[in-house]
């Protein structure tokens, strides 16, 4: 009778592991198959950030490279696309509750712990915009020691700011051609910035004496897709999308596009410092 019972007990065991793991496997499939059953991806998107998600002038139509990567990935995986225009935080609040299924971001601080990320779709780094005669006055990110930048008072570029003894001077929502002017005219010494984002708009802004620092390469970003952290097939899906899009080329040209014929897709090969500290 004994020896029955301990059968029995290891026979429900291996039930209950079984069912453990069936349980388990069916939660990781559950979005992708509302997903697909539904026909439909939502993604949380800000509609103003330039060149990656922001409506043209004279136009009401959504682009940019987030969108049209976005676009095209549903495109390729049979759903429709709906936008959801989110702040930043917001769609991570968003994602968390499921009125969105993707939110394109990058790494930081907790939301790694509580999200899942496909591979990288954008590589970038940080770098500094300064007067044209004071690229000298900046050839490392010491020397930000006692000088002025200015930036958000919230975001990565004003921590590494803050980071090297410099003083921010922060700004509400403010367009590009306000920080850089402010640079030029000595209200203060520099921006820090994303390398693409600051091309663009000194391109954009010809007439202005300031340029980026050629030799100040640090704080490596990348953006992805992130998703509800055990939506694997999901994020399969998204993965295997995405490297298709690569492979033929589909990436390089929507970056070529958006990004002033810059390759946003390719990892940068340059020595990019990283900065102790800073997540």
């Amino acid at each position: 009778m004994r020896l029955k019972r301990h059968l029995l007990v290891v026979v429900c065991f291996v039930f209950v592991l079984g069912g453990c793991g069936q349980t388990s496997d069916h939660a990781n499939d559950d979005k992708w198959d509302k997903i697909k059953e539904g026909g439909e991806l939502v993604v949380g998107t800000p509609g103003t950030l330039y060149p990656s998600s922001y409506y043209p002038e004279d136009s009401d139509e959504l682009t940019g490279y987030d969108v049209e990567v976005m676009k095209e990935v549903g495109n390729r995986l049979d759903l429709n696309v709906q936008f959801e225009e989110l702040g930043f935080d917001e769609m991570f609040a968003a994602l968390q509750s499921g009125r969105i299924d993707v939110a394109p971001a990058g790494v930081r601080g907790e939301t790694k712990k509580k999200f899942s990320y496909s591979k990288p779709y954008k590589y970038s780094y940080a770098t500094m915009v300064v007067r044209e005669d004071a690229v000298d006055d900046f050839t490392s990110l010491e020397d930000l020691d006692g000088k002025i930048a200015g930036g958000a008072a919230t975001t990565v570029y004003s921590d590494i700011a803050r980071r090297f003894d410099a003083e921010v001077k922060t700004y509400g929502n403010v367009t590009n051609d306000v920080y850089l002017r402010d640079v030029e005219n000595g209200r203060t010494d520099v921006v820090i910035n994303d390398y693409y984002l600051q091309l663009l708009a000194l391109k954009a802004l010809p007439d202005l004496d300031v340029t980026i620092q050629p030799d100040l390469k640090f704080y490596r970003s990348n953006q992805h897709a992130v998703i509800e952290k055990n939506a694997d097939r999901l994020k399969e899906k998204i993965n295997e999308t995405l490297a298709d899009m690569k492979q033929d080329g589909t990436l390089t040209e929507l970056s070529e596009e958006f990004f002033a014929g810059e390759d946003v897709s390719e990892k940068p090969e340059e020595n990019i410092r990283t900065i102790e500290g800073i997540d």
